[in-house]
C-alpha cells in the first residue's frame, strides 16, 4: 500500500435551498413552548421546555462564541493522527452493495502512539458525487449503534438523503474498527461458545425474576472477562476516540481539508469526540439523535451509576409512551382504539400489573402449542421498538389493544370478543415471526455482501462489538450484581423502560470488563470549532433523549441546536422543515435561525383508525436506518 501526500479540498460551491413543506417557529424560551402546544396542540414534556428555554435564552453567547478564537487540535493529537501515512487504498467496485459503489479495506493503527506498529482493517465504502464538476467533498455517516454499519448506512444513502447532497458529496462510510465488515472483535472462539456464555444477555431485554437476574449477572460477569482476555487487544483500543482518529486519517484520504459528517444516534457521540479532538478540522458536523457526551463517558461524581442509566434513555421512552396514552384518551376511541377500555394510562398499568405477575402464553390456534410468552420484559422491548417508528403511537395502540384482548377471560367460541382475541393472538404472532424474518433476513445479506467484496468474518460479533465501545469509552460501577438495585432505583424515574435501558450496560462492570483504552476520550466537550457544529434533537426521542441534545448544544460553544416536534429515533427524515435544514447546512455550512423549531409531519391520533400504514420520510425518501443504542438492536426498516 503506497501512501501520497495530503491533497487539497476541492471548492466550495453554494446550494439553493428546496421548498420547505414542514413548519417551522423560530421562537424563544417559554413563549416556544406555548406556541408550539398552540400549533401542533401537543404539551412538550417538562424537562424540553426547561430545556428549550435555557437553550433559546443562552442563543446570544452561543452567537457570540461563533467570534471566539477557534481551538486548534492539541500537538499530542495533532502527532498521533498526522504522522501516520496518507492512506493510499485499492478500491474496487461492489456493486451488490448499491450501484457504483467502491469498496476498500485501509490498515489503521491498533495504537496510535504506535504509528508503525501492529494495525487493524477498517473497511470503507464510497458513492461518487453524481456531480463531479459541483463537487464539494466527502460527507462522512454513520448511523449510530456503537456497531452499526457505516458501510452499509453509505450504500443506502440514494434512499434516504436529498438530491444535493448526493449530487455535490462523495457519501462514504466505514466500519469502526472492530465491527461490521473491518476486522472482528471476538471474545469467544465460536458462535457456540458466545451463546453459551451470553445467552441470557441475548435472548432477553432485561432480567426480571430473580433467577433470571442471577443469570443474566452471570452472563454478564463472563462477558466482561472474556473480551478482557481473548477480546484483547482490539477489545481495549474500540473506543471513540480511536474511532475519531481513525476518522480523521480516512478525512485526509480523500483530500478534504476539514470534514463534513452526518451522524445518528451513537453517531452523534462520534461527531461530538471528533470536534472536540480535532475543532479547527470541522467543516459541517451535523448530529442528530444526540447523547449527552458527558453522561456517556462519566466522570469521577458519576461512575458509581452506569452509563446507560446516566443518559436518562429511559426517561425519554416512558414520557413518550404516557404522552402518546394521554393524547389517545383526548382522541377518544374513533381515533385509538385502545380509549374504548378507558382511561389509557390506568389501562396500561393494569397490563403491566397483570404481565408481571404472570406471563400471557400465545398458542399456534391449530396445533395448540405455546408459540409466545408475551412477559413483562418482552412488552417493554416491544413497546420501545413501537416508539422508535416516527407514527409510533400507531403501533403501541395496536399492541396494547391485543395485549389487552389476551388478558380477558377466552371468549365463547363464535362472539364478537372471541374474534377480537383470534385477531389479537394472530396479530402478535406475525409480529413475532416478522421481526425474526427480518433478523434473519439482515443477517443472511451480510453474509453475502461480505463475501462479495471479500469480507468474510466465523461469526456474528454484534454483543462484543456494542459492549467493546460503551465498556472502553465509559466508566461503570465495579460489580455487575449491583446493576440489580440499579434498575430498581431507575425504575421510580423512568416505569418500565428505566430498567431495560440501565441492564444493557451491566457487561461494563468494571471488576469484570478490566480491558482499557489509555487514549479513550471523556473531555473536555467545549472546544470551539472552525464551523458550527448542526444539532438536532427531539422532544419525543424515545432512545436518546432529547436533553442529550440541549446539553450538547449547551457544552459545545460554536453549536445550534435544531429542534424538532416528533416521534421516533432522531428527527432527520419526519419532516421537510428538518431535511431541508439539516441538508442546507450540509451543503453551505449554515445554520438555521436560533430557537428554531420543527414539526413533524405525523403526529398522533391525527386520522381515524383504520390499522397501520407504512410511512416513509416526507419526500417520499425511505427514513434512514439508524440503529439505537442498545445491545443486538438492528438498523431501522
Amino acid at each position: 500500500m503506497g501512501v501520497t501526500d495530503e491533497p487539497g479540498q476541492g471548492e466550495n460551491f453554494m446550494q439553493g435551498r428546496r421548498p420547505v413543506r414542514g413548519v417551522v417557529m423560530a421562537v424563544a424560551g417559554a413563549v416556544a413552548a406555548s406556541a408550539l402546544t398552540a400549533a401542533s396542540a401537543t404539551a412538550v414534556p417538562a424537562t424540553a421546555v426547561t430545556a428549550s428555554a435555557s437553550a433559546t435564552a443562552s442563543a446570544s453567547a452561543t452567537a457570540s462564541a461563533k467570534a471566539a478564537a477557534v481551538q486548534r487540535t492539541g500537538a499530542t493529537e495533532a502527532r498521533r493522527v498526522d504522522r501516520v501515512k496518507t492512506p493510499r487504498p485499492d478500491w474496487f467496485a461492489c456493486e451488490p452493495f448499491a450501484p457504483g459503489a467502491e469498496c476498500a479495506t485501509v490498515p489503521l493503527p491498533l495504537d496510535y502512539d504506535k504509528p508503525t506498529g501492529p494495525t487493524t482493517e477498517v473497511a470503507v465504502l464510497r458513492l461518487p458525487a453524481r456531480d463531479p464538476a459541483r463537487r464539494i467533498g466527502t460527507l462522512f455517516v454513520n448511523p449510530g449503534g456503537p456497531g452499526g454499519s457505516g458501510v452499509q448506512l453509505a450504500a443506502s444513502a440514494p434512499n434516504f438523503l436529498g438530491a444535493g447532497v448526493l449530487d455535490r458529496f462523495d457519501i462514504m462510510g466505514f466500519d469502526p474498527r472492530g465491527t461490521n465488515f473491518s476486522d472482528n472483535v471476538k471474545c469467544w472462539g465460536n458462535l457456540g461458545q458466545q451463546f453459551a456464555a451470553i445467552e441470557p444477555i441475548v435472548n432477553r431485554s432485561f432480567p426480571f425474576e430473580r433467577p433470571e437476574v442471577r443469570a443474566y449477572v452471570r452472563a454478564s460477569e463472563s462477558f466482561g472477562k472474556a473480551c478482557a482476555t481473548t477480546g484483547a487487544p482490539l477489545s481495549g483500543s474500540m473506543s471513540t476516540a480511536e474511532v475519531a482518529r481513525d476518522m480523521d486519517v480516512l478525512r485526509r484520504m480523500t483530500g478534504d481539508k476539514q470534514l463534513t459528517y452526518l451522524g445518528f444516534s451513537y453517531g452523534s457521540y462520534l461527531g461530538t469526540v471528533y470536534a472536540s479532538l480535532f475543532p479547527d478540522r470541522v467543516r459541517a458536523v451535523a448530529i442528530d439523535g444526540v447523547l449527552d457526551p458527558v453522561a456517556w463517558a462519566g466522570t469521577a461524581a458519576t461512575a458509581s451509576v452506569p452509563q446507560t442509566q446516566r443518559l436518562r434513555s429511559g426517561e425519554g421512552a416512558a414520557t413518550a409512551l404516557n404522552e402518546i396514552l394521554v393524547r389517545c384518551r383526548k382522541a377518544g376511541p374513533k381515533y385509538c382504539q385502545l380509549a374504548a377500555a378507558g382511561d389509557p394510562v390506568k389501562t396500561y398499568a393494569r397490563i403491566v400489573a397483570e404481565l408481571k405477575a404472570a406471563p400471557v402464553v400465545i398458542t399456534d390456534p391449530e396445533s395448540g402449542e405455546a408459540v409466545i410468552e408475551l412477559t413483562y420484559p418482552a412488552l417493554t422491548s416491544l413497546l420501545l421498538g413501537d416508539l422508535y417508528s416516527p407514527d409510533g403511537w400507531m403501533f403501541v395502540d395496536i399492541d396494547l389493544s391485543a395485549v389487552l384482548s389476551l388478558l380477558e377471560s377466552p371468549a365463547d367460541p363464535g362472539t364478537p370478543a372471541a374474534k377480537r382475541q383470534a385477531a389479537a393472538r394472530q396479530a402478535l404472532l406475525a409480529k413475532a415471526s416478522d421481526q425474526a424474518s427480518k433478523e434473519r433476513m439482515a443477517a443472511r445479506e451480510k453474509q453475502r455482501l461480505g463475501r462479495s467484496a471479500g469480507w468474510a468474518f466465523p461469526y456474528s460479533n454484534g454483543p462484543e462489538a456494542f459492549q467493546s465501545v460503551l465498556c472502553t469509552d465509559g466508566l461503570n460501577p465495579k460489580k455487575a450484581w449491583d446493576w440489580a438495585a440499579y434498575a430498581t432505583r431507575n425504575d421510580r424515574t423512568a416505569p418500565d423502560f428505566g430498567r431495560l435501558w440501565t441492564w444493557a450496560s451491566a457487561p461494563c462492570a468494571s471488576s469484570t470488563w478490566t480491558v482499557r483504552d489509555e487514549d479513550s476520550y471523556r473531555g473536555p466537550f467545549t472546544r470551539t470549532t472552525a464551523n458550527p457544529v448542526l444539532v438536532v434533537g427531539n422532544y419525543w426521542d424515545p432512545a436518546t433523549n432529547y436533553r442529550g441534545a440541549v446539553t450538547t448544544s449547551r457544552l459545545l460553544p460554536n453549536s445550534r441546536l435544531l429542534t424538532s416536534d416528533s416521534w421516533g429515533h432522531t428527527a432527520y427524515g419526519t419532516s421537510a422543515c428538518v431535511d431541508t435544514a439539516v441538508e442546507r447546512y450540509l451543503l453551505m455550512k449554515k445554520v438555521p435561525a436560533s430557537g428554531t423549531t420543527c414539526i413533524g409531519d405525523a403526529q398522533p391520533f391525527s386520522d381515524p383508525t383504520e390499522g397501520p400504514q407504512q410511512r416513509r420520510a416526507p419526500s417520499g425518501r425511505q427514513l434512514p436506518p439508524v440503529v439505537p443504542p442498545l445491545p443486538g438492536a438492528v438498523p431501522r426498516s
